[in-house]
Formats: C-alpha cells, structure tokens, sequence
C-alpha cells in the first residue's frame, strides 16, 4: 500500500487515526494503530502541558513507528504545547483550527514533519502556499468540526486533488473501512483519515457509553448543531435537540450560544452524559459495529482495502481499445 503519503512520512499502510480530544489523548491508542503500520495520532487538546509532555514520552518508548502530535491552535496554553512538542521531538505535527504561520518556522526548523486540517478549497491553497508538507481534507460528514458549508468529503476532496494534484493530500469524513480507504485514494487522495471508526477500540480514552452510543447509531443519527458559531457534528441526543428546536423557533445568536456553551465534549467523553454532553462522531458511526483493539482494526482496514481492490480488478469492463484490460492491470 504504497503512496505519496507512505512514502514522505514513513509508514506502512495509507491510514491516518484522527487526532480526537479525549479519545486519543493517551498513549495507547496511536501506538496500537502506528505500531500496526497506520500513523497514530496523539490529541492534545485537552491536555495540560505536563500530561501532554508524560503522554509524549511514554508514546515515544510504545512504538519507534512514526507517530503524530494533533495540535489545536486556538487552545489555551497553546505556545506550550508547541514548544514541548519541539523539545520531545515529536516527528510529526499534525495542526488544526488555525492558520500554519503561527507554527511552520519553528517546526521545519527542528526537522518535524508539518501536515495541515483544513476544510475548504482555499484554506488548502493557502496551507500549501505557507509550505506544510502535507494537508488533511475534512468533509462535511466528519464527526467533530466539519466544514461550515457542509461539502461533502466526495467533492471537497476531488476539487482540492484537481486544485494541488501535486500536494500531499489526506482525505477524512465519512470514512469507516477499507472499501472508503480505496475511494478516497480513487479520488486522488494519498491516504485516508479515520475518527470515528476509532473512537469505538479498547484504547480509545473515552467512557464507555460514548463508545456504546456510537456502536447503536446509525446513518442518520447525527445533528449538526451550532450553525453560524462552531458547529460540530455529534450523535443526536437531548442537548442536540434542544439546541435545533430553539434554532427552529428563530432564537438569535447569543440565546442559541448560551444553549451551546452549556454542553462539553467532556461531559459526554469524560463523564459518560450521553444525554446532554457533545458526543462528537461521523455520519459513518452507521457503519461501526464492533469494538476491536486499534491495532486489530488496523489491519482489518488493510485487509479490506484489498478486498475492494480485488472487486475493482475482478469487474467486466466491456470497453473498446483495451482500455477496460489496462484498468484491470492497473487495479
């Protein structure tokens, strides 16, 4: 499973585990997954600078694959962070909710690799211009913070492979097995990113109805709540309802804010109040149904990733020329 991706960062296999607060916060749930050959991706989110600095450490003596830090960038205590990701010598950096210059110098100088979230056709351009050596595409069915505009992972992906056919391009949103690894390689991505498929594995540090809710979700369970602040999408519960009906009933800007600030992450991640916490999670919860160790996952998603290949490969294509003999050999 070769690409440009595994090529310039050194890993095995075209998968990406998504950086997600709380759920990848510790140690061993990027280790399971880089030490399986995807990129593992530690959160920093939520973390004070001590216990990012002790989770660090202790990810660095789980696995000598390369691995990720995700940094946040509008999070208090954010230059801290940043500099202990420096000082410990993370390989890679992977930023978000932000722009690279805040970031970009310092980190080329220590040699880290720097990949970049973004959501949008622009951002991607501009994050390529200020010269990371990779970016994330977050489409609209993503779990967490999508695009506001709510472009699907299909065309935001295909339109920014068009625009930087030459760039490094990860793909996440919708993505939950290897058949979705391959479309998005289809597309013209160089891998693929996966939240949600991990929130629900035995090291994900998340309480364990989190992890149920995403087990009994299906394709349309999910809400889009805080349209025109920072919207996320979550598992529907009773805080995501409220917060719709009072959008619905015309409520203005500061009334919906205050229904908003009044839920966490945390409550629902840490606490387990699946009822009135933010259960951040993808469309493709629909398409989770178990819970396996990540590095068990890991190399399930490489197995049917091949699988889907092999389909491609096995069709009857009936074309003139023998293009349809050439697209086999291809596959």
């Amino acid at each position: 499973m070769t690409t440009r991706f595994t090529k310039a960062f050194g890993v095995a296999h075209p998968i990406v585990q998504a950086g997600m607060s709380w759920a990848s916060s510790n140690p061993a749930l990027p280790a399971a997954v880089s030490n399986a050959g995807g990129l593992g991706v530690l959160a920093a989110g939520p973390m004070y600078p001590q216990d990012f600095r002790a989770a660090l450490r202790a990810l660095k003596a789980a696995t000598n694959k390369p691995f990720a830090v995700n940094v946040p960038l509008y999070r208090a205590q954010v230059d801290e962070i940043l500099d202990i990701a420096i000082e410990e010598k993370a390989p890679i950096l992977v930023a978000s909710q932000g722009g690279p210059k805040k970031y970009l110098g310092r980190f080329k100088a220590a040699g880290i690799r720097c990949i970049h979230v973004i959501a949008s056709e622009t951002h991607a351009l501009k994050a390529l211009e200020a010269g990371v050596d990779a970016i994330i595409a977050v489409g609209g069915e993503a779990g967490g913070h999508p695009p506001p505009d709510q472009v699907s992972t299909l065309v935001l992906v295909r339109a920014i492979a068009k625009a930087a056919p030459d760039a490094i391009l990860i793909a996440g949103g919708g993505v939950a097995d290897g058949a979705g690894i391959a479309a998005m390689l289809a597309l013209g991505a160089d891998a693929a990113q996966l939240g949600t498929r991990y929130l629900a594995t035995k090291e994900a540090s998340v309480h364990e109805a989190y992890k149920n809710k995403v087990l009994e979700t299906g394709i349309f369970g999910t809400a889009l709540v805080g349209r025109g602040m920072s919207p996320i999408r979550m598992i529907a519960n009773d805080f995501s309802a409220r917060f719709l009906e009072a959008e619905a009933a015309g409520a203005d800007i500061e009334a919906r804010r205050a229904i908003f600030s009044g839920s966490s992450l945390k409550l629902a991640a840490l606490d387990g109040d699946v009822a009135n916490g933010k259960i951040e999670a993808g469309q493709s919860a629909g398409l989770v149904d178990d819970l396996p160790g990540a590095g068990e996952l890991t190399l399930r998603l490489i197995a049917e990733y091949r699988s889907a290949l092999a389909r491609l490969s096995g069709l009857d294509i009936a074309l003139e020329g023998g293009l349809g003999r050439g697209l086999q050999g291809v596959l």
